[in-house]
């Protein structure tokens, strides 16, 4: 392809400055390559991002997403990135309502006590037993799988001899995950803790036979080889404030501002049109990395859209407190029951019902979701003064929402949905947690809510969904490629949550479409 008179050349331009961007920038930097990073925001990081929300209010919030598990720590260390987290002692809280009593499981601070909380729901230790069998067969299977997101992709059958385990195999990749969860637990609401892992950002049922469910649950258990998810210190802007740092003091060149609209390439070179408030420009690249979804990619090289078209089904919930609200079940202190992941109304028929019901076409009656609690675990994104009079910040994940309900009216259904997922919330509290919200400095309750077309507006996630399009199995199959990153075009390559073995904040899609291009993929 003939390169325009005057147009500087590169050897790779990345489209869109998120995590996944940066990785990639800052691989191919720091082994000498030319790097340009277009971002279409006036700031780099994408979905990871911290900011203050709301106006003069010194709390630094993980806007859209909160925890890390995925990361591996091999990119943390080949980058040298200044950046840390932190375990939760907690893993989970579950209030419910038991024989007409507050009641729930808290899982974590202690094997002991963990089987005692939930021998004290259950009536017996079966579901301990159970449980412990369970998370040991995810645990072997984590170690096993998670060193190969940072590999070429292996096929289905390598593996699966890596794995070496056919009841975690046919468990995880081959029966849909409620047949799993209904094999080995028996209690309602055990049963709906260990499957809103196989849920998040993903709308499906417990038996779905598209598997959807089952891929959404093997990346939620396998991240560190472990399963663990931690808290960023300093929040999720952390991480991509260190990746654009090591980046830029690699060399490379990240330019804010700047909307990519179109993407030309014969398959060798390419050029690379955008926009920014000086109007439009053009750079020539041996290769481009786009950072954005599948449907995007293919708006900016003229091919067809992939199919269907994606959809994100979450609530995402920002909420500052001037204090955690006192639980029902006084059995548990607010700082241990936040202190992890506290679920709501998801008991596993009650999330049955609620996909019924929105695939229906309905707003959930009773709307599953989840709450972290950053500031228990990270008070640095407080600042001092919030800090010392005992402020904390909620962040809440909504489940089964498609992005379909808020067609209709989007500001109208989200007031609705709000106005009944913190219902669900406050059937557990002893006070209404809008008694507990800060206010800003225009008197305003601290707190926002984003619905999938929100995230579609303001991040451009394909129909709101948080992974681009359905999680990929993490294995090869026909047309993925040697590292899940190449497409129809050779030079072209995928660095987004929608490649395969992307999804949530890794960073597994950047460092393999940068070792692709090390390799010398379209050359």
């Amino acid at each position: 392809m003939p390169v325009n008179e005057g147009t500087r050349t590169y050897d790779a331009v990345i489209v869109g400055g998120g995590h996944n961007g940066l990785v990639a920038a800052a691989y191919l930097a720091r082994a000498g390559r030319s790097v340009l990073v277009l971002e279409r925001l006036g700031t780099t990081g994408g979905a990871a991002v911290s900011t203050r929300p709301f106006a003069g209010v010194d709390a630094r919030l993980s806007r859209y997403s909160y925890l890390v598990s995925l990361l591996p720590s091999k990119i943390v260390d080949d980058l040298g990135l200044d950046f840390r987290v932190r375990g939760r002692t907690i893993s989970s809280y579950t209030p419910v309502e038991r024989d007409g009593q507050p009641t729930g499981l808290l899982v974590g601070g202690g094997g002991t006590r963990t089987r005692e909380a939930f021998a004290r729901l259950t009536g017996g230790g079966r579901e301990y037993e159970a449980w412990q069998r369970f998370y040991d067969m995810t645990g072997r299977l984590a170690e096993r799988v998670f060193p190969t997101l940072t590999e070429p992709l292996p096929s289905r059958d390598e593996l699966r001899r890596r794995v070496d385990d056919e009841t975690a195999w046919r468990a995880l990749f081959e029966d849909p995950i409620g047949i799993t969860i209904e094999e080995n637990f028996t209690d309602d609401l055990v049963r709906g803790v260990v499957l809103t892992d196989a849920l998040i950002g993903t709308f499906s049922d417990a038996h779905d036979p598209s598997l959807a469910q089952n891929r959404c649950f093997l990346y939620h258990v396998i991240g560190g080889g472990t399963g663990a998810w931690d808290v960023p210190v300093g929040g999720m802007g952390a991480l991509t404030d260190a990746l654009a740092d090591a980046a830029r003091a690699a060399g490379a060149v990240l330019t804010t501002g700047a909307e990519v609209v179109r993407v030309d390439t014969d398959g060798r070179a390419a050029e690379v049109t955008y926009r920014t408030a000086d109007g439009e420009r053009v750079a020539a690249a041996r290769h481009v990395l786009v950072n954005a979804s599948p449907r995007e990619l293919a708006a900016l090289t003229g091919d067809t859209p992939p199919e269907p078209a994606a959809e994100g089904a979450q609530l995402k919930v920002n909420m500052l407190l001037t204090r955690l609200p006192r639980l029902r079940d006084t059995s548990v202190d607010p700082r241990e029951a936040f202190a992890g992941t506290f679920h709501i109304a998801e008991g596993y028929e009650q999330l049955a019902t609620a996909h019924a019901q929105a695939a229906a076409g309905r707003l959930p009656a009773a709307p599953p979701s989840e709450i972290y609690c950053h500031s228990l675990t990270d008070p640095s994104i407080l600042g001092p003064e919030l800090a010392g009079r005992g402020f904390q910040t909620l962040t809440l994940f909504g489940l089964h929402t498609p992005a379909r309900l808020f067609d209709r009216d989007n500001d109208a259904v989200r007031d609705e949905l709000l106005a009944a997922t913190l219902a669900q919330l406050d059937a557990h509290l002893a006070e209404p947690i809008t008694d507990c919200l800060a206010t800003d400095a225009d008197g305003r309750p601290c707190i926002e809510a984003k619905t999938p077309l929100d995230l579609e507006r303001d991040l451009r996630l394909p129909g709101g969904n948080i992974f681009h399009q359905p999680l990929s199995w993490p294995y090869a199959d026909e047309g993925t490629g040697r590292w899940g990153v190449e497409t129809r075009h050779a030079n072209v390559l995928l660095c987004g949550a929608g490649a395969v073995r992307g999804g949530g904040v890794s960073g597994v899609p950047g460092h393999n479409a940068a070792m692709a291009v090390l390799e010398g993929a379209g050359e």
